[in-house]
């Protein structure tokens, strides 16, 4: 189709006959239509879509002219003002999207029960980013006559408080991307959302058992405390589950073992405590894992046989920001064998990059370096090994050097030692290194200057030594990849410095001023060996390191006429103490 540029209006005066449906999504038309625009003439429409385009006009009410719709898709219009009352006056809809309508103001339904009461016949609607600003119990009841209701969703609408049991009696809704709480849901879901918005109160045991149907389940940024209620069936179905960023607290719960077709977990940004999860490491489909930011604790090797080898579909590990310490276990990277291969993953969970809702083969955001690096079409073989900020230590094991689909690799503030592998030059993929903050020791490898794909680096506050390689990218890295290492040299840091120019030079005096320092030197000889002439004698012979004293004491009888000495006997031995007289 070629692209449709305004005057929009003269363009559809041209269409002749009954026009049943119109597809003008992804036009980028710019500028808009009013409530006289010849589109609002098509009376026989049945399908409207004008998604993704900058009409930059508030709503025009004669959408409610088009009565035979059944499809209206205004999403991503980038219209402006409040949504018309009228459109609740096509009462044969079956799909309304009106997601995101707005690009730079979020529009108002004041009352979602008078503008969704004729819609019985809807089984698609998505309310994204408009202000609801209802309770529970308020939008849950006015969606109770929608009962062909398939698909809902309310992402960032602002509602708030407990999902009312009315929810439950729409048996026909199967998926579901709320602004609220998880009690109550109907067991018909595939999919629930309830994202990015400020819910409280904790996870209802109940959800965690619907787990045998719920495909995928996204808590993500909210402020749920309480723990996780370790419920999951042996029948568990998920293939994505995500608690990131809220208040949850208590052990990782052992029944998620049981969910063997867990794709995704990211369960980071919480106060979770307790070891590491090794009783998930025979999930066959496991493939990102994010424990980040929580308070778990001790080592991460884990027990396996031979014969079954763990972890062997990940692709992302992340569990910086904990406590957790020992050496890097060789095992377990040994494990991680999709990180060997450069291939194609198939990862098909769900993510979220930023505040943007995607599939998860779409996008992922990632933190590396003290940055939130977003990854929107993602490839599928993107792998990413995050273990910065705990207490790790010993050296970098050298099997990680055959992780040649690697991509992230962070080992920054522990207290790794030992070498940089001079193998690193095999991670051919590797675009992210960050090994700042350790107790690295040796020189830079010259090896490191092949990776044609690093951008980033930060070998800061180790005890390098030698000069950085150069003729590569390299030199292009801040001074700051570099600085705390006392011994690097070289762009872009300074070049090696001079051992000669670090001495002194001799001065050039004349002979007044020399004259005056040998004179100087002549008194101060003087003065050490008149001290050692007077102090020597009393400090060897007790004798007269005795009579010293006794005249110190009489000198301070005559100067203080409190002061006076007194004797006293301990141990057969009689001594004289200095005494202050108070009356």
């Amino acid at each position: 189709m070629a692209k449709v540029r305004p005057p929009l209006k003269i363009e559809l005066k041209k269409v002749m006959g009954r026009v049943i449906g119109l597809d003008l999504s992804g036009e980028h038309i710019i500028g808009g239509f009013n409530n006289s625009s010849s589109l609002f003439s098509l009376v026989h429409l049945q399908k409207l879509n004008l998604n993704d385009n900058y009409f930059n006009t508030s709503i025009p009410s004669g959408f409610s002219k088009l009565e035979k719709l059944t499809y209206l898709n205004l999403s991503m219009a980038g219209f402006l003002g409040q949504i018309p009352a009228e459109i609740s006056q096509l009462t044969r809809l079956v799909t309304l999207d009106l997601s995101f309508i707005s690009y730079s103001t979020k529009p108002q339904i004041p009352n979602l029960q008078k503008f969704i009461q004729n819609l019985t016949k809807i089984r698609k609607l998505y309310l994204d980013d408009i202000s609801i600003t209802s309770q529970g119990h308020e939008w849950s009841n006015a969606l109770f006559p929608l009962r062909d209701l398939q698909e809902l969703s309310l992402y960032n609408c602002d509602l708030s408080g407990p999902l009312d049991s009315s929810l439950t009696k729409l048996e026909n809704l199967s998926i579901i991307i709320l602004d609220g709480p998880s009690q109550n849901i109907t067991s018909h879901l595939m999919f629930l959302d309830i994202s990015f918005n400020n819910i409280y109160g904790t996870i209802s045991p109940a959800l965690i058992t619907m787990t045998s149907t719920l495909l995928a389940i996204n808590l993500m940024n909210n402020n749920l405390n309480g723990v996780i209620p370790d419920m999951f069936p042996t029948s568990c179905a998920l293939s994505t589950l995500n608690f990131n960023g809220n208040r949850l607290h208590g052990p990782i719960p052992q029944s998620l073992s049981h969910c063997s077709s867990l794709e995704v977990l990211d369960i980071g940004s919480n106060q979770l405590f307790g070891g590491f999860p090794c009783f998930l490491k025979n999930i066959p489909t496991l493939s990102v894992l994010v424990l980040r930011n929580n308070r778990l604790h001790g080592s991460i090797e884990c027990s396996h046989s031979l014969e079954n080898k763990p972890w062997k579909m990940i692709q992302i590990v992340d569990i910086a920001f904990n406590n957790f310490k020992g050496k890097l276990p060789e095992k377990f990277f040994t494990a991680l064998e999709k990180m060997m291969h450069d291939e194609d993953h198939g990862l098909s969970g769900f993510i979220h990059a930023g505040t943007l809702y995607y599939f998860y083969q779409d996008s992922v955001t990632v933190s590396t370096k003290g940055q939130q690096l977003e990854f929107v079409k993602i490839l599928k073989i993107f792998t990413v090994i995050d273990f910065s900020s705990n207490h790790f230590e010993g050296s970098i094991p050298e099997v990680l050097m055959d992780f040649k689909a690697i991509h992230v690799l962070n080992f920054s503030n522990n207290a790794l030692s030992g070498e940089i592998p001079s193998t690193i030059g095999k991670l051919k993929q590797l675009e992210s290194l960050d090994l700042s903050n350790n107790s690295l020791v040796g020189e830079i490898p010259m090896q490191i200057a092949s990776l044609s794909f690093l951008s980033c680096l930060n070998v800061s506050f180790n005890r390098l030594v030698g000069k950085i390689p150069t003729g590569t990218q390299l030199q292009s890295f801040q001074a700051s990849a570099f600085e705390g290492n006392d011994g690097l040299y070289g762009p872009p840091l300074t070049e090696k410095p001079d051992v000669t120019q670090d001495m002194p030079p001799q001065p050039s005096c004349g002979r007044l001023v020399c004259s005056n320092n040998r004179k100087l030197l002549s008194v101060e000889l003087g003065f050490v060996f008149g001290l050692v002439i007077i102090i020597g004698p009393i400090m060897f012979r007790k004798k007269w390191r005795v009579g010293y004293w006794k005249l110190v004491d009489k000198i301070l009888c005559s100067i203080f006429s409190r002061v006076y000495l007194e004797y006293a006997t301990n141990k057969g031995q009689t001594y004289t103490v200095l005494r202050w007289r108070y009356r």
